[in-house]
């Protein structure tokens, strides 16, 4: 029973605490909404303070805007306005000149219609003066300028062609002065001077005891000599002194320079002698170059390929009636120039042409043609200028001239060439005579070369024995000294000689 009683006390104290915390959690919770409302509407009165605070400054700066945009409206209105007007007094004097010009227009229309009837009112007494004159005279408009013109030339005739030859004879006399001036003072300018060149070249010995080396023994070292080298060298009592013999100036030089080495060497032997003929080619090539090289500096024409300023110093050894042609070329460049410059002309075109109006002699020993028509193709494969290749094809009247310069180009050749003691004739028919011999002899198959000698009496076929065998060798010589019975004249007679040489080389190792 008492156990009953607790539990129903502690029941009742259970739900009397659960109704009582309840009502007390009601009350604090009335108590804190209380306190959040009144935040609420704290907050609520600051926004609203604050917006219309923002509305006021808003609506100011709206104020301002409105009335920055009306006072730009007022000026751009005032500028409308002034524009037009401007406008408006633009179209009133548009209107005005208009007005003039049609008024202008009127009497200008006016004038035309009353100078065709003062113009129709003359022609008409025109007509009738001319139709009275021919019946007074009884002659036609036509007849009677054709009797005035009669009578006006029998009156003059005699006068005309008095006057006619004085001004001739005195123009020919100052043209005559004048182009002897413009001769004179182009030569004067260019005067260079000139060598003839000749067909020996001398060699000074140290001492007479170096003959018996270059001869060598049984003479086989003069034969290598000779072979590799294509010239005739003699050997003679005369003291100090070994003559090399050869149309040809380039053989001759590469012959002086070998032998000037094999002297300074003191070995004088075929081996030695072929290495130093071909340290000669060499140097040879070094020289042609140089050539070259120092004309175009010299004469400052500097636009020029290498390869043609190589072929341009090939001239230096090779003679055109025994005068040098490099020697030539630069004289005529020269000329050709100073007759540009005083007759108004391109002087630098005429000084490019003058110094390349040869260049086809520097091939035309390899190349069938005239040195004029190798010289056109060789400057058109090296693309020189059109102009330079009018004015040089012409100087030896091949071509007609189609330009002042190139007159004056043929007018230097002429100068330079018909200077007294320039050129031999002669002797330009010897080299193109021991030319021919070697080409006669190098046509036929199996020749390597062949050297003319002793001034063409003798002509040294080298075979190439592989080719040709012995049996062969005897019928070459007879053919080519049947050809050149045919083909060349020449006095006395030549001597064939063909050799066939085998070399066999081994090497130790």
């Amino acid at each position: 029973m008492d156990q009953f009683i607790l539990l129903l006390v502690v029941i009742f104290t259970l739900v009397f605490g659960s109704v009582l915390g309840y009502y007390a959690r009601q009350s604090i919770a009335r108590k804190k909404l209380g306190t959040i409302e009144e935040k609420l509407r704290k907050r609520l009165d600051e926004t609203k303070k604050e917006a219309e605070k923002i509305l006021s400054q808003a609506q100011e700066k709206a104020k301002g805007i409105i009335e920055t945009a009306k006072k730009e409206e007022d000026k751009r209105r005032e500028e409308l306005i002034k524009t037009e007007r401007f406008l408006l007094k633009r179209e009133d004097n548009l209107d005005s000149r208009l007005q003039v010009l049609e008024r202008k227009e009127q009497e200008f229309r006016q004038r035309v219609e009353k100078l065709k009837e003062i113009k129709g009112t003359i022609e008409g007494l025109r007509k009738e003066a001319l139709a009275q004159l021919e019946r007074v005279s009884g002659l036609t408009k036509e007849e009677a300028k054709k009797e005035l013109f009669l009578g006006l030339e029998r009156e003059a005739q005699k006068d005309i062609l008095e006057k006619l030859r004085k001004l001739e004879t005195a123009g020919w006399e100052q043209y005559e002065k004048k182009a002897k001036e413009i001769l004179a003072i182009a030569i004067q300018k260019c005067a260079i001077s000139q060598a003839q060149e000749i067909t020996t070249t001398q060699v000074v010995l140290p001492s007479d005891e170096i003959k018996g080396r270059i001869i060598g023994k049984e003479g086989r070292n003069i034969r290598t000599f000779e072979q590799l080298t294509g010239v005739e060298l003699i050997v003679d009592e005369t003291p100090g002194l070994v003559l090399i013999s050869g149309f040809d100036p380039v053989r001759r030089q590469i012959a002086k320079i070998a032998l000037d080495k094999l002297i300074l060497d003191g070995r004088i032997q075929p081996a030695r002698i072929e290495e130093m003929v071909k340290k000669a080619e060499e140097e040879i090539d070094s020289q042609i170059k140089a050539a070259g090289e120092q004309t175009v500096y010299e004469v400052g024409v500097l636009d020029l390929e290498p390869r043609l300023i190589q072929l341009l110093g090939r001239l230096k050894f090779r003679t055109s009636y025994g005068q040098n042609v490099l020697l030539h070329s630069i004289e005529v460049a020269y000329l050709a120039s100073a007759l540009a410059e005083e007759m108004g002309a391109d002087s630098l075109l005429c000084k490019k042409a003058g110094l390349l109006h040869d260049i086809g002699k520097a091939v035309d020993q390899q190349i069938e043609g005239s040195h004029v028509d190798i010289g056109i193709k060789i400057l058109e494969k090296f693309k020189v200028d059109s102009r330079v290749i009018s004015a040089m094809k012409s100087h030896h009247e091949e071509y007609p001239y189609e330009s002042l310069e190139a007159v004056l180009v043929q007018v230097g050749d002429q100068i330079s060439g018909a200077r007294p003691g320039a050129r031999k004739d002669t002797l330009e028919n010897y080299l193109k005579r021991l030319t021919d011999l070697e080409q006669v002899a190098t046509s036929f198959a199996g020749v390597k070369k062949a050297w003319a000698l002793y001034a063409g009496r003798e002509i040294r076929v080298f075979v190439k024995p592989g080719e040709i065998d012995d049996l062969g060798m005897k019928k070459l010589a007879k053919e080519i000294a049947n050809q050149i019975q045919e083909e060349l004249r020449y006095p006395g007679e030549i001597k064939v000689n063909v050799i066939r040489e085998n070399r066999v080389v081994e090497y130790a190792k």
